[in-house]
């Protein structure tokens, strides 16, 4: 096995282990992490930075589900 193969192979392990532990968070906050997680994975590997695209597609994630959330509840409230 070569270095590269090394970088990874341990790349995918620590995204998979990302992804596991936030899946084992609340189901909402999950659901949308992980889809932002994976598009961010996927933009990352193309970059070779898949794990830091899928904390940054989590944070995006969450952050625009939080946002169309607090927007459902202000259509309710009127």
């Amino acid at each position: 096995m070569n270095i590269e193969a090394g970088f990874r192979m341990r790349n995918t392990i620590y995204t998979l282990a990302l992804l596991l532990s936030l899946s084992v968070s609340s189901l909402a906050h999950a659901a949308s992490c992980l889809k932002g997680a994976v598009v961010g994975g996927v933009a990352g590997h193309l970059e070779h930075h898949a794990v830091l695209g899928a904390v940054a597609g989590c944070a995006v994630g969450h952050h625009m589900a939080a946002k169309a959330k607090a927007q459902q509840a202000q259509t309710a409230a009127k």
